[in-house]
């Protein structure tokens, strides 16, 4: 089964605060929330407890995201330092929480060898990793998978840093799979293909709880523009939950869309409809 939420607090309580939040994610119908912690990590111990009660009291699912500044091979070592000290703050809170994913975006290549810096990120996830084992936390670490051939973070990549660090899994993000691509691969087959590819090299187990993103997208030639709503944007969004259902995918799918819940929803009722009769008849056309 695949749990469809915001990323962050939905915009109708925008201002109200995270336990509010999972309270209008309950009362949408929907089943989880990746808490934002995207210009820094300023929630307390205590709010981070009185959340996890919360979304433990309303049946809402979380997880987090770091701030959208890390870099774990920047030029500046300071930078570097600094981006792992988010993310094990990021990691910290969603512990308190209840969370069990904590995202972030791992590195750019700023000109370096790809290799080079995938082994750079994987020594220093696996210092971090061995932090928070010595801590007792056992939040996992999600690379994303990011938008622009630029930055560190494609769908290979993520696998083979998966399988050099225990307690890391990617965050696939099935809009910048496309955008990073400049719109190629949007389409029933190309999702398919993708999800074979990540079940080959994480696991069959790993595909029942995989954390996802999603929205709608703009892209160029050099990857990722801007995001959009769904229904705005020309990604095939239909045909990859199609895949996703003939995939017996299960876990976790954000909606990172400006109209975040509503295309949330939007998501949920598609995969509950289309889900029950493919379930009933077999796949059939992927467009349906």
């Amino acid at each position: 089964m695949i749990l469809f939420g915001p990323a962050g607090i939905p915009n109708s309580v925008k201002g109200k605060g995270s336990e509010a939040g999972v309270a209008e994610i309950s009362r949408l119908g929907l089943d989880c929330m990746e808490v934002e912690f995207v210009r820094g990590v300023k929630m307390s111990d205590e709010a981070a407890s009185r959340l996890g009660e919360a979304a433990k009291k309303a049946g809402v699912v979380l997880s987090a995201h770091a701030p959208y500044y890390v870099n774990l091979c920047s030029l500046e070592p300071e930078k570097t330092r600094a981006g792992l000290e988010r993310i094990y703050q990021t990691a910290r809170k969603c512990r308190l929480f209840g969370g069990k994913k904590a995202v972030f975006h791992a590195a750019f290549y700023q000109g370096r060898d790809e290799k080079l810096i995938l082994d750079e990120v994987a020594a220093r996830l696996l210092d971090l990793r061995k932090k928070l084992d010595r801590e007792g936390n056992e939040v996992v670490l999600a690379p994303e998978l990011t938008g622009k051939p630029s930055q560190f973070g494609s769908l290979r990549e993520l696998i083979r840093l998966s399988g050099k660090v225990p307690g890391v899994a990617p965050c696939v993000d099935f809009a910048h799979l496309v955008a990073r691509a400049s719109g190629e691969g949007n389409d029933y087959e190309s999702f398919a293909a993708a999800i074979k590819t990540l079940k080959k090299g994480l696991g069959a187990g790993a595909m029942k709880d995989l954390h996802m993103h999603v929205s709608g997208i703009e892209w160029t030639g050099k990857g990722e523009l801007r995001h959009l709503k769904l229904e705005e944007s020309k990604l095939d969004w239909r045909s990859l939950v199609l895949a996703l259902i003939d995939a017996k995918v299960g876990g976790i799918m954000i909606c990172e869309s400006p109209a975040m819940e509503e295309d949330a929803l939007l998501l949920k009722n598609f995969y509950s409809t289309v889900g029950r009769s493919r379930k009933a008849n077999g796949p059939g056309d992927a467009k349906a």
